[in-house]
């Protein structure tokens, strides 16, 4: 590790006029300094903190290629207490002060007296569907905005995603029994906080307020480190039906999902000129809210939001009366639909362009695969689209698991750590064309393996954005931020993030033993990265479980629902602790079959029994083995202790979802009608076994739980919901142990005409049978 340590600074100046980047990176300094940071008209007389366009570096000192770079940070630290630190953009301020202070990069004394130019890897770099800051864990317990904005901008982050919902729910019309208004939680548009002529009165006024004010109020944190706002929504999203009563030549596609939602929702008819002019009016009143707005990334096709007469539709493809007329094969409708979409994109960019002129507009490109070369065809400059791959056309993913050949489209989740040359291509062309597009990524356990959080894996991230860098991408977007960073303290991906970055040529094992030893000390440093290298080397032979590695952990109670062959001997009234807040509807089949969720078979016998061996053989093993070394350290360093309650937690997600993959193959293979005696005795034996495990671990994550330690999952401060935990888990999982010891000898049963149940408070005509 180079000796950092640096001359004493005579002072640290801001400019007079500063931005809001400038006064936190100037304040920083000035803290690590043991001084006050003043303002000043002109650079010398200290440590000058100003961004590039104040002209406060020495141009000459520069790298002749320096005026090519969009982003770059300038460090210099004189001998006399003379400097100055100087960035492109105003994060970058904040980034390279703590680079200075972790001590993770090569700067020896000499090279800073000289001035270290250091070009960013990703000029522009926003969390996405950001999960603590604005979406569905906005109410996670002992979350500190502003000290999570201050970890982004040290990470190398700029942007900030601001349009969360300042409530715990939406305001949705709704109808009993249904599941649906949760959707409209996270990544809310513009109904939820503007309203236009033709929406006034659709929302109350005061939700509306409460909203815009709390987006203005995560712009103002964000901006004061320098990350430009910008919101992340789904878009063109539905409108209630006494809007249509009013108004039904506006009426455009159905975009509910019909097994979730009881009331059919429609968005507007999207070529029609007033929806055009609605649109850019919301746009236009947000940004007049947000002078500095720098983007819209736009998610659709779910989650109440959808394009007419596109092919991924719940219901498929529909839309109002103007687009396409009748009779028409799928070519010509998937044709006029991805022109009409890349008209809705490029009208809200021409919104933009006279309040912004950089002002980009991004689609999420997963949904269209029929129309996928349509809308590219009508996209250029500032109208973009983003992708965990340039090569996805639907929702086919690319990529295998790195472990597991047959476990593929793991695109855009942490096991994605490579870029095929291909990629390369794909971006040329579409460069060639004037656009610019976001590659998606990983950065935490969010729709990986919630609820967990500050599960370490800086080397396959590191690994990742290192193959971006180098396939020629230059902007990123990580998939649920970073999570809660205020109660991760001791989380190495962060430390990655940066050193890809500002430092991609500085070895990721140097960099990690440099932050480890900033952390216990140089003696401890080597046990801390070898901790952080077994948990990563155990974590990538998890296999990735379709919905259950994305969002489906917790929508489907995964942890809190009690573990037994036949989930419906449970009485009713006994299940409805979990099922309340469950992804389930009266007739979904997960509610009676772990595998199953609507029409989607998410494991089968021969999944499940092949993903559980492999996680019998491969990772708990390890885990068990890295659990038990950190027991040892844990006393040396709060660090050790922290790591070992993560690697504890992520032991017990990692078994109950073994356990549900044994469920899978042993309940199917005990009901299979060609399964003879001996068969169903091998699987009621298997069964029972993943019974008896499942309550040793639930115990064990109680105790976990119990011991309030470690904050290890994101747990909501206010109450549980769909998405993740409250504070009363533990009194659900003690029920769990309950009902599961009281149920656990019923025969497996799964009643498969679950379908065809009558909503509650209904039944069937007397004498009329659902039964197939």
């Amino acid at each position: 590790m180079p000796d950092v340590r640096l001359p004493a600074f005579r002072a640290v100046l801001h400019p007079a006029s500063p931005s809001p980047g400038e006064v936190a990176a100037a304040t920083e300094l000035a803290r690590l300094a043991g001084l006050k940071p003043a303002a000043a008209a002109a650079p010398g007389g200290g440590m000058g903190v100003a961004l590039a366009t104040r002209g406060w570096h020495p141009a000459a000192r520069l790298p002749s290629g320096a005026a090519a770079q969009t982003g770059w940070i300038w460090l210099r630290c004189a001998e006399d207490g003379t400097g100055e630190i100087v960035a492109t953009h105003g994060a970058f301020l904040f980034s390279a002060v703590r680079l200075l202070a972790r001590g993770i990069g090569d700067f020896t004394r000499e090279r800073l007296a000289a001035g270290i130019f250091l070009p960013a890897s990703f000029p522009w770099h926003r969390p996405h569907w950001d999960a603590c800051y604005t979406q569905y864990w906005r109410s996670a317990r002992g979350f500190d905005p502003e000290q999570y904005v201050a970890a982004l901008a040290e990470a190398g982050f700029t942007h900030c995603e601001v349009n969360g919902l300042q409530a715990h729910f939406p305001h949705e019309d709704l109808v009993a029994h249904e599941y649906y208004p949760q959707f409209y939680s996270y990544q809310p548009g513009f109904n939820h906080f503007v309203a236009t002529e033709l929406t006034k009165g659709l929302w109350p006024a005061m939700y509306l307020d409460a909203n815009l004010e709390h987006l203005r109020k995560l712009a103002a944190t964000g901006r004061r480190y320098g990350l430009r706002p910008g919101v992340c929504m789904f878009e063109p999203r539905t409108f209630p039906e006494r809007f249509f009563q009013k108004y039904p030549t506006l009426r455009g596609a159905r975009v509910d999902h019909p097994f979730r939602s009881r009331l059919p929702r429609y968005t507007l008819a999207q070529d029609h000129p007033i929806t055009q002019r609605h649109f850019r009016e919301a746009l236009q009143a947000l940004i007049r809210q947000v002078p500095d707005l720098a983007y819209m990334s736009l998610w659709t096709n779910d989650s109440g939001a959808g394009f007419e007469h596109s092919a991924s539709l719940y219901v498929g493809r529909n839309g109002g009366p103007y687009l396409i007329r009748e009779w028409r094969n799928h070519d010509k409708v998937a044709e006029a639909s991805g022109q009409s979409i890349s008209r809705f994109l490029r009208n809200l960019r021409a919104a933009a362009e006279p309040l912004n002129p950089d002002f980009d507009v991004i689609l999420r490109l997963e949904p269209f695969k029929m129309e996928h070369d349509h809308i590219k065809a009508g996209m250029g400059p500032h109208v973009t689209y983003e992708a965990p791959s340039l090569l996805v056309r639907g929702y086919s993913l690319p990529y295998p698991h790195p472990k597991y050949a047959e476990n593929v489209g793991v695109a855009g989740s942490i096991f994605h750590a490579t870029m095929d040359p291909a990629e390369a291509e794909v971006l040329r062309a579409g460069r060639a064309q004037g656009i610019d597009p976001v590659l998606q990524y990983s950065a935490s356990g969010v729709m990986n393996h919630e609820p967990l959080i500050g599960v370490p894996f800086p080397r396959l991230l590191h690994a990742k954005l290192i193959a971006a860098r180098e396939t020629g991408i230059t902007r990123l977007s990580a998939l649920g931020g970073l999570a809660n960073t205020t109660r991760t303290p001791y989380w190495p991906n962060p430390v990655a993030l940066q050193a890809a970055q500002f430092l991609p040529d500085r070895p990721i094992g140097d960099v990690l033993r440099d932050y480890a030893a900033g952390i216990v000390g140089a003696a401890d440093a080597p046990a801390l990265v070898t901790a952080w290298d077994d948990f990563e080397g155990a974590l990538v032979w998890q296999p990735f479980i379709p919905l259950f590695c994305v969002f489906g952990f917790c929508w489907q109670r995964t942890w809190d629902r009690p573990f037994v062959p036949d989930l419906e001997a449970v009485p009713a009234a006994e299940r409805e602790y979990y099922e309340r807040h469950g992804c389930f509807q009266f007739n979904n089949p997960g509610l009676n079959d772990l595998g199953k969720d609507v029409l989607f078979d998410l494991i089968t016998r021969e999944t499940g029994a092949k993903m559980a061996a492999d996680m019998d053989r491969e990772l708990l093993p390890r885990l068990h083995a890295l659990i038990g070394r950190l027991k040892d350290l844990a006393p040396r360093h709060a660090a050790f202790a922290d790591l070992h309650d993560r690697a504890r937690a992520y032991l017990y997600w990692s078994t109950t979802m073994r356990n549900v993959c044994a469920w899978c193959e042993n309940v199917y293979g005990y009901l299979d009608p060609k399964s003879d005696a001996a068969t169903r005795e091998a699987c009621s034996r298997r069964l029972q076994a993943a019974i008896d495990l499942e309550l040793e671990n639930t115990r064990g994550l109680i105790e976990l739980l119990e011991s309030g330690r470690t904050e290890v999952l994101a747990v909501s401060g206010i109450a549980e919901n769909t998405f993740f935990y409250g504070e009363n888990l533990v009194d659900h999982l003690r029920t769990k142990l309950r009902l599961t010891a009281a149920y656990r000898h019923h025969p497996p049963r799964i009643d498969r005409d679950i379908f065809w149940r009558p909503a509650p408070g209904t039944h069937w005509p007397e004498g009329w049978s659902a039964s197939t």
